[in-house]
């Protein structure tokens, strides 16, 4: 997602998407543990991505995040 996306976002949508993304993310981290090709291997790195531009969001929001 791009940030102007991202940033027209509520604060409760983007944390219901940062979890989202988590359990994806792991999802395809564990395909490539057990050996197999995921179906885009450029997904995880755009996943990390969309992640870190969501917390910096929160963060210029000044949304208080505990680590999960």
């Amino acid at each position: 997602m791009k940030t102007k996306e991202l940033s027209s976002i509520s604060k409760e949508e983007l944390e219901k998407k940062i979890v989202e993304l988590r359990k994806e993310l792991i999802k395809n981290n564990t395909q490539i543990a057990a050996g197999t090709t995921p179906k885009s291997p450029g997904q995880v790195r755009e996943m990390k991505k969309t992640i870190a531009r969501i917390l910096t969001i929160l963060k210029n929001k000044g949304v208080k995040r505990r680590h999960t």
